[in-house]
């Protein structure tokens, strides 16, 4: 009866036979790897629960004062229009300003778990699009792992944490665009993938609207994103072989003459005619042009001195040694390439084009810094998102490539002893684990000081209301600092304080002054 079985089925395998022992051995390095993974999602992600947390204790500072007292007074088309007027023609940022004071503060304590949220999901999501289009399975603990890596690094590795996640004029102006901009790839990868016409034509204009709206919302972004769409839309024309339609260049072509539209609408506003006469703006010179390639380094200097980063390659290792281990390997599949590639030449280029295209894009945020914030411009930090979050993931994408490339070297049946495996697997957990560790700091310093001041504020902030509430017209306030951001009673003179100005009009009162 045995011998039948066997005989019938013919093939019958030991557990020290290639086959069955690549596939034992892919099976421990996958549990093994699901471990590691497990760890690194469960502490970057309390890391990020605790930043959401922490949007119930922002306080307003700087330009909440002022966003309060317009979305109150005027509302959310008042405010618009004086952005516009007024202020900076940022007619798409006014609008949301409006629409999230218009509650007080609520809005700005919420914001920060739905940023957290947002960016997760639509990093998952697009992490699932992109193993599909290759035909690789998903990892989910992995890709988890990577995405909640990838947030917890973008919000708080960088130099101004509390303006990136919590500081919502901030937010609105630069990390809300980068939000806006993955969902619209991911609604543009949806629309190709149903293949009906409507849908692809729904795409183009929406990506046109959208674009328009994000240019009206953060310059930063704008020429980050297109600077990428210009790229991606020349190497996606049907000759080169990526794409077999004219979708994609398409999308990319209304993108940018969206962007385009947004940014000459701002640009001819009268706000922001208004504000460049504030500070006019120097002719570009040889020497002007050497001073922005200078704080360009002192950026990277910057980014770079930040070794947490390599975080998202450890996680994009990761990523990948799991996308090898997700299945038995087949006999040949270590050379062929997965159909739907472009030809050797386009695709190398594609590969090597991300860096430099990263590197152009934050050049162009600079000269736009400089332009309007002097030549300590580069430093503001919260701008930076728009190109730190293609930075991260580019590093990721390629921690993934190399991941997936060793790890079918190392399920490989002529591949070194176990001790290979683990040596590996302990290498890019330490570094991932590691850079987590080294996140631990800059959240606790945000948490102490969020806190702190939030104590503080609803402290001084109840007095403030009982002496207005009785009549008084001049209120004392005591500034309290957080995030590098201005506070009121900060300029030489009360009529250049446009911030105390804002505070009390928040109050209702004439003026206020230092206790």
């Amino acid at each position: 009866m045995s011998s039948t079985t066997i005989s019938e089925r013919g093939d019958a395998r030991r557990p020290g036979d290639g086959v069955d022992a690549d596939t034992a051995d892919g099976g421990r390095l996958r549990r093994a790897l699901g471990g590691v993974a497990l760890v690194v999602a469960a502490c970057t992600g309390a890391l990020l629960a605790v930043g959401a947390f922490l949007g119930f204790y922002v306080r307003p500072t700087s330009d909440d004062w002022c966003a309060l007292w317009k979305s109150r007074d005027m509302g959310v088309l008042g405010i618009t229009a004086d952005f516009y007027r007024t202020q900076n023609g940022r007619v798409t940022n006014a609008f949301l300003t409006g629409l999230l004071y218009s509650d007080g503060m609520r809005g700005p304590k919420l914001l920060p778990a739905l940023l957290v949220v947002a960016l997760g999901v639509g990093l998952f999501l697009l992490a699932r699009e992109v193993l599909r289009a290759l035909r690789l399975p998903l990892p989910v603990v992995a890709t988890a792992a990577a995405v909640l890596m990838l947030e917890a690094l973008l919000f708080f590795a960088g130099t101004r944490a509390y303006q990136v996640l919590l500081w919502a004029p901030a937010t609105i102006s630069h990390t809300v665009p980068s939000v806006i901009g993955l969902w619209t790839v991911l609604g543009a990868v949806w629309a190709a993938r149903r293949g009906v016409r409507w849908a692809r034509s729904a795409a183009v204009v929406s990506v046109f609207v959208i674009g328009a709206a994000v240019g009206m919302l953060s310059e930063p972004f704008a020429l980050v994103a297109g600077v990428f769409a210009v790229t991606v839309g020349v190497l996606c024309l049907p000759r080169f072989g990526w794409a077999r339609d004219r979708y994609v260049s398409t999308w990319c072509a209304a993108a940018c003459l969206g962007l385009l539209c947004g940014l000459v609408l701002l640009y001819t506003s009268p706000g922001a005619r208004w504000r460049r006469a504030q500070r006019p703006q120097e002719h570009l010179s040889a020497e002007g042009i050497g001073e922005a390639l200078r704080d360009w380094c002192r950026l990277w200097l910057t980014v770079g001195g930040q070794w947490a980063y390599l975080g998202a390659v450890a996680v994009g290792v990761l990523l990948g040694l799991a996308l090898a281990a997700a299945g038995p390997r087949r006999a040949g599949s270590a050379r062929r390439r997965p159909t739907g590639l472009p030809p050797h030449s386009v695709f190398r280029l594609a590969v090597l084009l991300p860096l430099p295209l990263i590197g152009l894009a934050s050049l162009a945020v600079v000269f736009g810094l400089r332009s309007g914030y002097g030549d300590g411009g580069w430093s503001y930090g919260r701008a930076w998102v728009s190109f730190l979050l293609p930075l991260l993931l580019a590093l990721c994408a390629y921690g993934a490539w190399g991941g997936h490339l060793l790890g079918r070297r190392l399920l490989a049946p002529a591949s070194p002893l176990p001790a290979g495996r683990v040596a590996v697997l302990v290498a890019v957990g330490a570094v991932a684990v590691g850079s987590t560790a080294a996140l631990v700091r800059p959240v606790y310093d945000l948490t102490t000081s969020t806190v702190v001041r939030a104590v503080a504020w609803d402290r001084q902030d109840a007095r403030i209301r009982e002496e207005a509430a009785a009549g008084a017209r001049e209120v004392a306030y005591q500034p309290l600092l957080i995030g590098l951001l201005t506070e009121p009673l900060f300029a030489s003179s009360y009529e250049r304080d446009w911030a105390a100005r804002c505070t009390a009009t928040y109050y209702g009162v004439d003026r206020i002054h230092r206790p």
